[in-house]
């Protein structure tokens, strides 16, 4: 009888021996132990003892759209500091060839319902004073750059370059901290409220795109399993503070909905299987989107 084999993944690794060890001759661990945490798909992260995460950098990971870059994460914690919005900082070595951050655990559960919490935490951030990070990308044009940069990437485009939107939405000139990737995931609801984890890809930039990446149908499928339905876009738009930004995304939603059709292009092709639904729901979001 022939035998079948069953893919067993490898166990997680531990965090590099020797930066655990600099971490102690810091005086910033002084426990054992260390749980490698689900979620990230582009750092490995650990919990260590004393309710500190240390995340450790693969730079490789950083897309057109997502940066991945540890210095703005330093950077966005240090502003949002005693806030509640985001973690604490411990230390952060974010220009070494394995950059790295430790910040203490927030405590919590993975978002999954409750959009109104998200439009009030995303609204909140967005008042802060920011820090100095990078430009994000501003107007439809831009949008548009980054979309064909992302294909560019691809072997093959899937059809999607001919579905460009038409037309042009000027840059706002307003620019804002932004988290830069709201995804179900990355939102804590702890005895506080809900709050921000991974920082990687902040910038200063329109407050309409943070918005843009909650409510992306491609991004709720693979972060929490299923789209947003009605009532909760609905419930998460109504508790966002500012008319104005609500105005400005739907002016923009064909050219999110198609920026994120071409990454979702681009990470299926490498392989993240479930990013093939997630570009059928951006494709089918853009269609709706281009006769509104």
């Amino acid at each position: 009888m022939q035998e079948t084999q069953i893919d067993i993944p490898p166990p997680p690794s531990p965090p590099p021996a020797d930066l655990i060890a600099r971490l102690r001759l810091r005086g910033l661990l002084a426990g054992e132990g260390a749980e490698a945490l689900a979620g990230g798909r582009s750092n490995r992260v650990w919990r260590l003892s004393g309710g500190l995460v240390l995340k450790l950098y693969d730079p490789s990971a950083a897309t057109p759209i997502f940066a991945n870059d540890a210095g703005r994460e330093a950077a966005a914690l240090i502003a949002l500091a005693g806030i509640g919005l985001a973690p604490e900082l411990v230390a952060a070595e974010p220009a070494g060839q394995a950059p790295w951050v430790l910040y203490r655990h927030l405590p919590g559960e993975r978002w999954v319902e409750g959009a109104g919490a998200v439009g009030r935490l995303l609204g909140g951030l967005h008042r802060q004073p920011p820090p100095d990070l990078p430009a994000g990308p501003d107007g439809s044009a831009a949008l548009a750059g980054q979309g064909r940069e992302i294909l560019a990437l691809c072997p093959d485009d899937a059809g999607l370059a001919a579905l460009e939107p038409k037309g042009e939405v000027a840059p706002a000139g307003r620019r804002v901290l932004i988290h830069g990737d709201p995804v179900p995931a990355n939102i804590v609801v702890g005895p506080k409220g809900a709050a921000l984890i991974d920082w990687q890809c902040p910038a200063l930039g329109d407050p309409a795109a943070d918005l843009a990446i909650f409510l992306s149908p491609a991004m709720q499928l693979i972060y929490r399993g299923a789209p947003l339905d009605p009532a909760e876009e609905q419930a998460f738009l109504a508790a966002y503070p500012d008319g104005r930004v609500i105005a400005r995304l739907r002016a923009l939603l064909p050219w999110f909905h198609w920026r994120m059709a071409a990454y979702c292009q681009l990470q299926a092709g490498r392989g993240q299987t479930p990013y093939a639904e997630g570009l059928a729901l951006e494709v089918s979001a853009l269609q709706r989107s281009l006769k509104k």
